[in-house]
This record gives structure tokens, sequence and C-alpha cells, in this order.
């Protein structure tokens, strides 16, 4: 699983960014992980608000700080 946080690194970016790498290792998920912070970058990959968590391509989450236990369900639907 790849899993994407996008934004330009703001607090809200940094916070899901932490969210996404607590809710993986609550779930032992070894998924990689990446913070795309370049506007083009993630324009690219079809985000307009940011915070974004992309999963394997797709959005799933934008626009907010979604939470742990948020991302956990979420991740396990896609396992």
């Amino acid at each position: 699983m790849k899993i994407v946080v996008a934004g330009p690194g703001c607090p809200r970016c940094q916070a899901t960014e932490r969210n996404v790498m607590n809710a993986c290792a609550e779930l032992n998920l070894a998924a990689e992980v990446a913070h795309v912070t370049r506007v083009e970058e993630f324009a690219r990959m079809g985000v307009t608000l940011t915070p974004a968590v992309i999963v394997d391509g797709k959005i799933m989450v934008a626009g907010r700080v979604p939470t742990v236990d948020e991302l956990k369900t979420l991740f396990s639907k896609l396992c």
C-alpha cells in the first residue's frame, strides 16, 4: 500500500502525516508513506484541498485532518 500525504507542509499537513504514521503503526501496516509538498505535484494528483491523504493513487481524505481512528478504519477496509 502506498500512502501519500499532500500539502505544503503546514501544521495541519504535519498533523495529518503524524496521524497516518500512527495509524499504520497501530495496525502493524507495512505501507510506503510519502509527503508531497510541491503544489504542482499534488495538483497533478487531483488534490485541490489540503491536507489530503491519497492511498494507491485515490484521494481518500481532503481538506481536513483525519483522526488516527478514522485512518485505521479506512486502511483496514483497503487491506
